[in-house]
């Protein structure tokens, strides 16, 4: 089975705590897991940013949200226990805890910007179903990832719009971006030369000019095939070089990808996809238009001398 919604975690928390002794969250993680029944696959997973598991992250979350319920509290630093608002909960035994059950306290509803158990959306655009199934910080990741995508798919409409001239030199921008080359005049001085046999640029791979590095750029709608491979992997070979890139807008079939792992020189592939990922990681063609701070509290400030 795969990690429960977010909400699963809120009473087997509770319980886990409902005996008034003071705990640390990670003291939990085995009991929560084996109460949850996750298997060891379950565990391993991770969140999209893979900086985090899973199921430690909800039950974070869950437990964020008992304490914005106030049903548990913090009694010392990193340790937390039940509250007798947390004890009446379980001593009632509704149905089910979950977002909407705690919505009927104030201090809830307040952390969570509403006064009533409405439907709302929250701040990520996410509906309200959709984000009881993850936590906040799934849903923001979530919703990043589909802003991403989206900006990767209108990169590449805009590219492929343009002429084959404005996708070398767009190359070579990424790559000085990357801190490849140098300067943009310089790098951009042996781009588009005639006569090259399958090489349209040539870089240095630092600032000295140490070492080069050769590239092709395509700007292809189709698959590029192994046989293109080959012709640069020939081109490198005349000129004795070391290492080539090469990139395009299309794709990469499997046998040209399966090629380049087992030979020298070597080839870098990146098709449209990974091109665009690269320019909004680097920053190029795109820019910032809002940004949002996630905070946490400071720990360390609440203190006691």
């Amino acid at each position: 089975m795969a990690v429960p919604e977010f909400q699963s975690f809120l009473r087997p928390l509770l319980l886990l705590v409902s005996d008034g002794r003071e705990y640390r969250l990670r003291d939990l993680r085995d009991p929560i897991a084996e109460s949850l029944k996750l298997t060891p696959t379950d565990r391993s997973e991770l969140l999209p940013s893979g900086r985090q598991h899973r199921y430690e992250n909800r039950m974070a979350w869950a437990r964020k949200y008992l304490q914005w319920a106030q049903l548990v509290q913090t009694t010392r630093r990193g340790l937390f226990a039940i509250t007798d608002r947390g004890r009446q909960v379980l001593e009632s035994a509704p149905a089910k805890i979950d977002r909407d059950y705690l919505l009927q306290f104030p201090e809830f509803a307040f952390a969570q910007g509403v006064g009533s158990p409405a439907t709302v959306c929250d701040e990520t655009g996410i509906e309200a179903d959709s984000a009881d199934i993850r936590s906040p910080e799934e849903s923001v990741e979530a919703a990043h990832l589909r802003l991403r995508s989206g900006l990767a798919a209108e990169l590449m409409e805009k590219i492929k719009a343009m002429p084959p001239s404005f996708f070398e030199q767009l190359v070579v921008d990424l790559l000085i971006k990357m801190g490849y080359g140098g300067s943009r005049r310089e790098a951009g001085q042996v781009v588009g030369r005639s006569g090259d046999e399958g090489i349209d640029g040539i870089i240095s791979e630092d600032r000295l000019g140490l070492d080069v590095v050769y590239l092709q750029a395509k700007k292809w709608d189709s698959t590029v095939g192994r046989p293109e491979i080959q012709k640069f992997v020939g081109a490198l070979h005349g000129r004795r070089a070391k290492k080539g890139v090469f990139m395009t807008t299309g794709t990469f079939s499997s046998e040209a990808q399966s090629y380049v792992e087992h030979i020298e020189p070597r080839v870098v592939l990146i098709d449209g996809r990974r091109l665009a990922e690269l320019m909004i990681d680097f920053e190029l063609g795109v820019a910032t238009v809002r940004t949002y701070h996630v905070k946490r509290i400071d720990s360390d400030y609440f203190e006691d001398e």
